[in-house]
């Protein structure tokens, strides 16, 4: 007689009914993904295309649907009624058989596998019983086309969070049964090995399917796990019902407060429990979540969209499954990297390709005005219901945002030659995830290979517990929040170790709808750097700005040198500049801040960024917000750092191409432009400046000026010209004079260098001359005597030359003045 027939037997006799049926498959704990392979919005990779205005939905739909999820409610407690009662089955037998000569469970044992399972079959069996009884009230039978109305007001005097709230306060009931759940599982899987005839038992336990009177054969460990999953299913189940209850419904207040402790004891759970769940490692440590957040996974060239979760010894990537109708939520496993001897690569950021710019700006145009949406609704069952669509509608565009948006691009190798890309939309949480998986990296992890299946399985309960940051949509509404424009001017640095290229990055938080996200140029190869570069931000619901100080290195990674977060206090913050000191790391960086309250407008299409060349020299530096246009100050930082001693330099030409590239990159690309500087040909930069001004449509010397400053030329006496030259001079507008005397002061010293340059005041002032003097245009408006053309040469050159032989020339102003309040005159220094 096999093993089996002998459990039967030996159950029956104990009046315990076990059927067997070799057609039924086994239902395991963890479910595999369904064939159908139902997407959910996280798998979205590309973009769908959303109405502009959302699907009215009524009152009555919100009602039908809210009574279409308490039927659903009611299916899933029948279900788990049923499956309770099959796990309880054999323990008035088992009980019984205690006490026998030859028993298959001890009383303790026994007691130890059905700890609180009674309990919790009578608290729902109550809770089921209460709800149908109340459902059946209002829907004794179908409705037909007349009686569509009247459903629909049943259904709002539907009446049953009073039976959550009652419910959920005695979910404290299954805090014993997850206390005992492993020793449970310990003691089922011992007596399984120990005794064929437990272990026929455990193997092939069985329940009715309801109606159909079809049978489910489970393992006792699948069932015992049952428990285990419905106490976060209840927490789901109650936010789908509070997402279909109208605010004004009589129920809402009752199932916020279910949620809310519902929520409570998930998270009291997940604390108490969590040393129990981790694996002790080799050396003697815990296996802990260290961190998570979403993630952009890069395979072949596609984005999705990821969970990853960082523990002590290892990178976890998860993909979430949202669960089919009578199944619970699922994390699928992507892959996973023990951090041992992993390597980190990360570059700057990563081009958008052609067609990602166009989608990312209709997804935000289309978050914008779903955002603006739900303030103009009429209040009343019809303003929620479809302010409720709304708010769905934006977090599956917010999930577009994140897989479209990043192009910071993270780098990971293992030894085992397995490599994997990710994306991150901002610099800030990049470095964040580098310095934590560096620091557990660095720390020579031995790691013990994971029990995958359990450890993805245990995701689902994190999720519910820690509510990862993916609540940019749906973010409480602050007062304090910063809601238009806001101006960073970035002044400069200090505290650097060595000299280096350094540019420093500026990110807000806020609701995701636009680029939140500028950078200064790289400064010049120094100790000390200097921007004086201003950057516009337009926020909505900004209330933090994050610094990062990045130095350019010449391998393929950056170094970013220290970060910081700086809160932005909406009160304290106006229309007028505030200066502030940031300490970054051991780098302090300068910088003033304004802002300017104001309703925002749509997104526009990115517009293509404005020309630097060709262009009045004050249009450019007004758009750039200083008083001498940065490719003025790039290519003379540039100069002075590598071509001071270069024999002819400003004489000598550079190559053609080169000063074409360049100049093509300063119209497009501000940072792309230094960056190709630094690797240019110094004569080419050179050019690059000549070019500037030669192409200006009025020269950098008014023309107006001309024929004053030629008489200038005539005073024999050296004191009366220089101060009467000085005069005309600040008859300049300002960003004329300031750009003048930044050229001028430079000129001189390449002139302290003619000894090996062979670059005299007199050979540059031949050289810049003609680019930044020239006489007026006859007939258009010069009205003056003419000059000959001998004339106007030896004024263009004589101007440029006495000029640059004043030794007392005034500074020039890089950046214009930004005036701040009386009280903060003082720098104020925040140490984060």
């Amino acid at each position: 007689m096999d093993a089996y027939q002998e459990a039967v037997r030996y159950l029956g006799s104990w009046h315990v009914p076990v059927e067997f049926d070799a057609d039924v498959l086994e239902e395991h704990v963890f479910q595999e993904e369904a064939a159908s392979g139902c997407l959910s919005p996280l798998q979205a990779e590309g973009v769908v295309d959303f109405p502009d205005v959302p699907t009215p939905c009524g009152p009555e739909e919100m009602l039908e649907r809210r009574l279409v999820v308490l039927k659903g409610i009611v299916d899933g407690e029948e279900v788990y009624l049923r499956e309770l009662e099959a796990l309880l089955m054999p323990m008035k037998a088992l009980r019984a058989s205690a006490g026998t000569s030859q028993p298959v469970l001890s009383s303790r044992q026994v007691q130890t596998v059905f700890y609180q399972v009674p309990e919790l079959r009578d608290l729902h069996q109550s809770f089921c019983s209460g709800l149908k009884a109340r459902l059946s009230a209002h829907c004794q039978t179908d409705p037909g086309p007349g009686e569509q109305r009247q459903m629909s007001h049943a259904g709002s005097e539907l009446m049953v969070g009073d039976l959550f709230l009652r419910m959920v306060n005695q979910i404290g009931l299954y805090g014993g049964f997850i206390e005992n759940y492993e020793e449970a599982v310990a003691v089922v899987g011992k007596c399984a090995q120990s005794d064929p005839r437990f272990r026929t038992l455990a193997e092939s336990m069985m329940s009715n399917n309801g109606e159909d009177k079809a049978r489910t054969k489970y393992t006792f460990e699948a069932l015992l796990y049952k428990p285990l999953d419905r106490v976060t299913k209840t927490t789901l189940v109650l936010h789908d019902l509070l997402r279909t209850t109208p605010v004004g419904h009589g129920d809402h207040v009752a199932l916020q407060e279910a949620l809310r402790l519902s929520r409570g004891f998930l998270s009291g759970i997940n604390e108490s429990s969590r040393g129990k769940r981790e694996v002790t490692l080799s050396h003697g440590m815990k296996r802990q979540l260290m961190r998570d957040g979403f993630v952009v996974d890069v395979s072949e060239g596609e984005r999705s969209l990821r969970h990853l979760f960082l523990y002590t010894d290892l990178l976890l990537c998860t993909r979430f499954k949202h669960s089919t109708r009578g199944k619970p939520d699922q994390y699928r496993f992507c892959w996973y990297l023990p951090l041992a001897g992993l390597k980190l690569r990360w570059v700057a950021d990563e081009e958008r390709s052609a067609d990602a710019r166009p989608r990312l700006h209709t997804v935000r145009a289309k978050m914008f005005l779903l955002r603006r949406q739900p303030q103009q609704q009429a209040k009343g069952y019809r303003g929620v219901t479809s302010g409720a669509r709304s708010r769905k509608k934006l977090e599956q565009m917010e999930l577009m945002l994140l897989t479209l948006s990043p192009s910071y691009r993270l780098e990971l190798h293992s030894p085992s030659c397995k490599s994997h890309t990710l994306l991150f939309s901002s610099l800030y949480e990049l470095e964040e995830w580098r310095e934590a998986v560096h620091k557990l990296t660095t720390e020579n992890i031995e790691t013990v290979p994971p029990d995958l299946l359990t450890l993805t399985s245990a995701c689902v309960k994190l999720r519910m517990t820690q509510q990862p940051p993916l609540q940019i949509s749906i973010a409480v509404e602050d007062k304090d929040s910063l809601c238009g424009t806001l101006n960073v001017a970035i002044h400069s640095a200090c505290g650097l170790q060595r000299p280096a290229c350094v540019r420093v990055c500026v990110e807000v938080d806020g609701h995701g709808f636009y680029d939140q996200q500028a950078q200064t140029h790289s400064s010049v190869h120094s100790i000390n750097p200097h921007w004086h570069q201003e950057v516009t931000l337009q926020v909505d619901g900004a209330q933090n700005l994050r610094l990062l100080c990045v130095s350019q290195s010449d391998g393929p990674e950056d170094a970013v040198l220290g970060k910081a977060t700086f809160t932005l206090d909406s009160k304290s913050l106006n229309k007028r500049w505030r200066r502030r000191t940031l300490q970054l790391g051991q780098v302090e960086v300068t910088l003033s801040i304004k802002y300017s309250p104001h309703p925002l407008e749509a997104p526009g299409s990115t517009a293509p960024r404005q020309p630097v060349f060709c262009v009045p020299i004050e249009a450019v530096a007004q758009t750039e917000g200083v008083l001498v246009p940065h490719v003025v100050r790039c290519c003379v930082e540039e100069v002075e750092r590598r071509g001071l001693d270069e024999v002819g330099i400003y004489r000598i030409s550079g190559n053609a191409t080169e000063i074409a590239m360049l100049k093509a990159a300063f119209n497009s690309n501000l940072r792309e432009a230094v960056t190709r500087l630094r690797c240019a040909e110094v004569n080419a930069v050179s050019c690059v400046l000549k070019l500037y001004f030669r192409e200006l449509p009025e020269p950098l010397v008014p023309t107006e000026l001309f024929l004053s400053l030629a008489r200038t030329l005539d005073i024999q006496d050296v004191n009366s010209r220089l101060v009467s030259m000085l005069s005309l001079l600040h008859s300049y507008p300002d960003t004329n004079r300031h750009t003048f005397l930044f050229v001028m002061h430079h000129l001189q010293r390449v002139a302290e260098r003619q000894d090996v340059n062979k670059m005299s005041l007199l050979n540059l002032a031949t050289v810049f001359g003609p680019s930044l003097v020239r006489p007026p245009v006859a007939g258009q408006g010069h009205d003056g005597p003419a000059v000959t053309m001998s004339r106007e040469v030896v004024v263009q050159v004589q101007v440029v030359y006495r000029y640059l032989q004043c030794n007392n020339l005034p500074e020039a102003q890089i950046s214009a003045s930004r005036d701040t309040d009386a009280e903060e005159n003082d720098d104020e220094t925040t140490h984060m």
